[in-house]
């Protein structure tokens, strides 16, 4: 009679979390331009210093509305590195800034 050998599976998911943000201001009203940069500046510091997260980078739709998905260029961006398994969670400063309208905003995450 033969030998029978047990192989163990091999764990192939990783631990490791891709992160990014996303960031977006309407206008280029000044106190909007400093909540732009805070809103970069804080989400890469908070993404970086995750010991089980990679960070993916920080896209930023500067002066556009976000009742739209069209002409969002780094939006646009975002999504399709999600869709292409690059990106496993996005951060955002609110649902706000993903999308105004809650109906586009359950269809893009649904999307994903």
């Amino acid at each position: 009679m033969g030998v029978t050998k047990i192989i163990e599976a091999v764990n192939t998911k990783s631990n490791i979390t891709r992160a990014c943000a996303y960031c977006r201001v309407s206008t280029d009203m000044s106190h909007q331009i400093n909540s732009y940069e805070a809103q970069k500046e804080y989400y890469k510091n908070f993404i970086t210093e995750k010991p089980n997260h990679k960070f993916v980078g920080i896209y930023a739709d500067y002066g556009k509305s976000g009742t739209k998905e069209e002409g969002r260029i780094e939006f646009e961006r975002m999504l399709e590195d999600c869709k292409n398994g690059m990106i496993d969670i996005i951060y955002t400063k609110s649902i706000s800034r993903f999308a105004r309208n809650v109906i586009d905003c359950l269809s893009i995450v649904r999307s994903l």
